[in-house]
């Protein structure tokens, strides 16, 4: 079978629970602007924070109700519009940065640090 248009990773979940978790992650990166998890989940959540920081550049009612389709929590979308989207005004995207940390100690799994720069 052929491999195309196939993105994203799957992370071992049903798409609810994966969709919930990414979520999750995104508004707790916008909230503590720096966060450790794995790699894989660090490089799903940098997909969903870099759209919502350029929905937040964009500024519009429209782009607001986007952000807020993506992470449905009033307070991170107004930490986006109206503290990160300034910042980020003049940066034409790559507004996250992961760094990678090494295998965690029980399992195993490659851990990395996910900020926002």
């Amino acid at each position: 079978m052929p491999s195309h248009n196939i993105a994203g990773r799957k992370l071992s979940r049903y798409r609810g629970q994966r969709v919930a978790l990414l979520r999750s992650l995104a508004a707790d990166l916008v909230r503590h602007e720096r966060i450790t998890t794995t790699l894989a989940k660090a490089k799903e959540t940098r997909v969903i924070t870099e759209r919502l920081i350029t929905h937040g550049k964009k500024g519009s009612l429209h782009h607001r109700r986007l952000a807020l389709s993506q992470v449905p929590q009033v307070d991170v979308v107004r930490k986006v519009f109206d503290e990160l989207a300034p910042r980020y005004r003049e940066r034409a995207g790559g507004y996250t940065r992961i760094v990678k940390l090494g295998p965690r100690q029980g399992d195993a799994a490659l851990m990395a640090v996910i900020e926002l720069v």
